[in-house]
């Protein structure tokens, strides 16, 4: 049930959506029309699993909370829904006198509460004050990760996929959700944990990155946990761990599919009691850090598996974050190469020589199997090895993806990945175009097409993004055409 209602003069917004969870049909309705005069879009939920129902299909500003629910309490739905809205707003409402209840409530997170029976101006000021706490924080994430020449703007990406990257980080920056991020090896995971951290108010606490890959079992234990004196051999001193260094900051786990049964174990231990005992230690200690965790594996799959505690999978997974590879996201090769050009160059003290856009061209249709990091690698190599040259060269790896192999090999990636015959036919233009060094006369004679008909295609692709702005594709005015 939604009441849909234009927004009465005031400061309501109407594009904000509110959550009703209420078994009383009677405060239920009333809720509806008092919310519904000031303009907010209203859902409602009888029961907390119909809540928690809701919570995952969309997304809230604000959630109105019963706490006193048949069957699901409202505390076990409020500590379920992060979850899912790690950016709304929750209110709950509970029984005149029921102020243990409200204050665990608070505690799980919740904005405020409201005593049954209510005054409509009183909850509408509760209301108001939420929402506009919300917006304030959002705007703060948002700023913090577009402040020149601070984390967030070294991630650069136009691309549809990369703009969704950007807008949650956004939505998670401001909040205490754990987040995964999920990505092939070279996407920038680091990145995007450290845009998280400088928009979040933990910035100005320490963000502590542990590679759980670089290190044994044993030593990544001691490293995280810390270990008293004498607690093993070559243990002459105490050492505080990383949980507790990270005191008021972030720990980003990356790689965090290597780590250990046992290691996991204590992990999940941490994450449900936030305190952590040191190693060869008998006292637990309280720490306060934010998790962000990466992995470049399907964790669901090694759940299935038998190789990852489905139940530390779950801690992990609150906020999932995927980070493209670069194949998906091709319309940002030329923002990307161009931005290491210049680093790189000013870093190296040579004049960058520019990049032609047949050579972006090329760029675009190769596969980048090393994603971001590849890519500014081989701008790096290029510019130190072509010093002074008149313009960039890019040379793909021979036999690499689509660059290195025949059409059958074409055919045969376009099976696999289940290409439309539209996008077949575009990644052969491209190919044979790239192996006649962007010849177009050449190219037509292969394909055995008119250079008009190369010219519109060629042009087409550009539109779509698939092309660089400034690629070469100009209509020849030969006659044989």
């Amino acid at each position: 049930m939604a009441n849909d209602q234009p927004a009465a003069a005031g400061d309501s917004d109407p594009s904000h959506r509110i959550l009703v969870v209420e078994d009383e049909e009677v405060i239920r309705d009333l809720l509806v029309q008092i919310l519904g005069d000031e303009g907010f879009r209203v859902e409602v939920a009888e029961s907390g699993e119909e809540g928690l129902k809701q919570l995952e299909k969309r997304l809230f500003d604000l959630v109105l909370l019963d706490l006193n629910l048949p069957g699901m309490h409202g505390l076990n739905v409020l500590s379920a829904a992060p979850a899912t809205q790690t950016d709304a707003q929750f209110i709950v409402m509970t029984a005149f006198g029921s102020v243990d209840s409200a204050v665990e409530a608070m505690k799980l997170g919740a904005f405020d509460y409201v005593n049954k029976p209510f005054r409509g101006e009183e909850l509408l000021l509760t209301v108001r004050r939420a929402l506009e706490e919300r917006e304030l924080r959002r705007e703060i994430a948002h700023l913090r990760t577009r402040v020149p020449g601070e984390i967030g703007d070294r991630i650069i990406g136009r691309a549809p996929a990369m703009q969704r990257v950007f807008d949650l980080i956004e939505r998670v920056a401001p909040t205490r959700a754990t987040v995964l991020i999920i990505g092939e090896t070279g996407t920038g995971k680091e990145l995007v944990a450290r845009a998280i951290h400088q928009a979040s108010d933990r910035s100005r606490r320490p963000m502590i990155p542990v590679n759980c890959s670089a290190l044994t079992e044993t030593l990544l234990e001691s490293e995280l946990f810390g270990h008293v004196r004498g607690a093993f051999t070559g243990a002459v001193q105490s050492k505080r761990g990383l949980f507790e260094a990270a005191k008021g900051g972030t720990l980003f786990l990356d790689e965090a599919s290597v780590l250990a049964p046992s290691t996991q174990v204590k992990l999940l231990r941490v994450l449900q009691e936030r305190t952590v005992t040191p190693v060869g230690g008998t006292e637990p200690l309280p720490v306060d850090f934010r998790l962000i965790a990466a992995t470049n594996e399907d964790l669901e799959n090694l759940v299935v598996e038998g190789e990852f505690r489905e139940d530390l999978y779950y801690r992990l997974n609150v906020f999932p974050i995927r980070v493209p590879p670069l194949r998906e996201r091709r319309e940002d090769i030329p923002l990307l190469a161009n931005a290491f050009r210049l680093r790189f160059a000013e870093e190296n003290g040579i004049d960058p020589p520019p990049i032609l856009p047949n050579t972006l061209s090329r760029m675009m249709i190769y596969d980048w199997p090393g994603n971001v990091r590849e890519l500014e690698n081989a701008i790096e190599r290029s510019l130190i090895m072509h010093a002074g040259a008149e313009s960039l060269p890019f040379d793909p790896p021979a036999g690499s993806g689509k660059n290195g192999g025949g059409a059958r090999e074409l055919l045969g990636r376009g099976g696999d990945e289940e290409w439309s015959l539209e996008r077949l036919e575009r990644e052969y233009i491209l190919k044979v175009l790239d192996e006649k060094g962007w010849h177009q006369a050449k190219a037509a004679e292969v394909l055995e097409i008119n250079r008009r008909t190369l010219y519109r295609k060629l042009a087409k692709y550009r539109e779509e993004g698939a092309l660089p702005g400034s690629a070469i594709v100009e209509e020849s005015t030969d006659s044989t055409r």
